[in-house]
């Protein structure tokens, strides 16, 4: 993910309060209308983060990224989800083109009530925070930076499979978000918060569809030691979901790792939803607040592999999730 991190705290961001409507949370409904959440499988999620990452890293234009766009259309196509492939072609920072493409999964398109969950699935070309600068331009296998959101994703589509949910779901797994700008270049002059998320630009300008309620985005959301801290333009624009998301996680038991504290702001994937597509949609993003970048010890390094993936990370945001869904 991109992470050009702010020093904002919230008393400087203008408060943009969006409601997100919807029906009440489980634990507001009467008793006899207590929803019953299945369960999430982490090890399910943990079995698909290991296939993406078997291919190899996922940068545009490699064999690698054209064999995992196609694993992962048949993994939500198995799962029931109509799914389609929006081409599209993106210039880098230093003007290479590539074509690439964002994949979009329906659970139940006929449904008016619906959800945006949304990933990036690309690989970050290169490990420009490893701590050893002769890995500076290796390519990242990216296991929790890209595979962890699509793992869950796939693992939530085949939970809502088999139990149905009232609510529709768009899955929408977005490429070339890890493309901008590396630390090591330093000749680039120009918009560098515009070299990161191409493919999220890309549908903000193009959306399939923009009926949503409003959207989660994951990123990293596997990580070992993982606290997802409120980040601020979530709260901006999209505050009344950051509530939503954090209460769900408390319901489902995991409000240790959803910690009622601020965090950073982060250029990712939605912003352009929030901004373009004007979809209230909020960042579930790790905060290690006592690291220097705050992403963790593997972001952006060649360690970034599902070794360091941890399954009970999976569990809490995958779970928390499914509390949305189905108790919306």
């Amino acid at each position: 993910m991109n992470r050009i991190i702010y020093s904002i705290l919230c008393s400087v961001m203008a408060c943009c309060l969006i409601s997100c409507g919807g029906k009440k949370s489980g634990s507001e409904t009467a008793p006899n209308d207590t929803v019953q959440v299945p369960a999430f499988n982490a090890d399910s999620a943990m079995v698909s983060i290991e296939a993406q990452c078997a291919f190899g890293p996922r940068t545009l234009g490699s064999k690698a990224h054209s064999d995992c766009a196609q694993y992962i259309e048949d993994a939500f196509s198995a799962l029931g989800c109509e799914v389609q492939r929006q081409e599209a072609d993106f210039t880098l920072y230093n003007g290479q083109r590539h074509k690439g493409c964002n994949i979009i999964a329906s659970y139940k398109p006929e449904l008016k009530e619906r959800i945006l969950i949304c990933s990036h699935w690309d690989s970050r070309p290169w490990a420009d925070n490893d701590p050893d600068p002769a890995n500076h331009h290796t390519p990242v296998v990216a296991a929790n930076d890209g595979a962890s959101g699509v793992g869950v994703m796939i693992e939530i589509a085949r939970v809502m499979s088999t139990v149905a949910s009232a609510v529709g779901v768009d899955f929408i797994c977005f490429d070339a978000e890890d493309a901008g700008v590396p630390e090591w270049e330093t000749s680039f002059n120009g918009d560098e918060q515009s070299t990161w998320c191409l493919g999220s630009q890309y549908w903000a300008e193009h959306p399939h569809r923009s009926d949503f309620r409003f959207g989660i985005l994951l990123d990293m959301v596997g990580g070992k030691g993982a606290t997802f801290y409120k980040e601020l333009i979530s709260q901006r624009y999209a505050s009344s979901v950051v509530t939503l998301v954090w209460e769900a996680a408390k319901e489902a038991g995991y409000s240790s790792l959803f910690a009622d504290q601020d965090g950073g702001a982060i250029t990712d994937d939605h912003l352009p939803l929030n901004r373009v597509a004007d979809i209230p949609t909020i960042d579930i993003v790790p905060f290690y607040p006592n690291m220097e970048h705050s992403f963790g010890p593997t972001w952006h390094t060649v360690n970034d592999t599902p070794q360091n993936i941890d399954p009970n990370t999976l569990k809490a945001v995958g779970q928390t999730l499914l509390q949305v869904i189905y108790t919306y």
